[in-house]
């Protein structure tokens, strides 16, 4: 089922999926009177439909829905060139570190636990969405002679060749690359990848940025370790 709140057809277009209509009409009139442009969706199948015809430029996922849960939702659109750069924030009633690592790991930019304020809900999506523009504005990011990030289509490459990493390892690297030989402290890297909320402990970080250097191969040494503080990103080998 999909829900239409119409508004000025010049702003923002934000993407509400739940299967409680009365959620989508509470959040969706709140947006409205923010200056969005509001369409809501009861699942999986009415959101994919809708994606064949416009972009939104945010999706609000709730994770319990019939069909395809929110997770698979994220994964499947941030696995797909031309949904990739929507940015999708999980708005959800389960608020365990578990489901919170497992919204970042599917590609997330964002996870609101129900119950919140329709301010917070406001706020975080003017904070993604203030990320992103920022981001748009530099289409690749270049790592010595060896690495190539794409941020449009969320690729990238060692050497000429894919390296396949997941959405937080690919968020922590862009992060790093952001300001070159700048020490990241594990806070400011969540902060990236989650706005002020932390939502997950800080060595999660750790384990991804492991993960990231195995990936990259002999560029992993590009990623430094700063003892007791955090990472940085180094391009002098030497």
């Amino acid at each position: 089922m999909c829900y239409t709140i119409t508004d000025n057809m010049d702003d923002r277009l934000i993407a509400i999926v739940d299967d409680d209509a009365d959620i989508v009409d509470l959040i969706g009139h709140g947006l409205r009177r923010e200056g969005f442009r509001v369409k809501g969706f009861s699942c999986a199948e009415d959101l994919f439909g809708f994606l064949d015809k416009e972009k939104p430029d945010l999706i609000l996922l709730d994770i319990m829905l019939p069909g395809i849960n929110g997770f698979e939702i994220c994964k499947t659109l941030k696995k797909k060139d031309k949904f990739s750069s929507i940015p999708i924030i999980i708005f959800s009633g389960r608020d365990k570190e578990a489901d919170k690592i497992s919204g970042l790991d599917a590609g997330s930019d964002d996870y609101i636990a129900k119950p919140c304020t329709i301010d917070e809900i406001k706020a975080r999506i003017r904070a993604v969405l203030r990320r992103h523009g920022v981001e748009n504005e530099k289409k690749k990011i270049c790592i010595g002679d060896m690495v190539v990030m794409d941020l449009q289509r969320h690729e990238v490459t060692v050497e000429e060749k894919r390296v396949e990493l997941t959405p937080a390892e690919f968020r922590i690297l862009e992060c790093l690359s952001s300001r070159k030989s700048y020490v990241f402290t594990r806070s400011r890297i969540l902060e990236f990848l989650w706005g002020e909320e932390k939502v997950v402990i800080e060595r999660t970080i750790d384990v991804h940025v492991r993960h990231l250097r195995e990936k990259l191969g002999k560029a992993g040494k590009f990623i430094k370790n700063v003892r007791g503080i955090g990472y940085k990103l180094e391009e002098d080998m030497s």
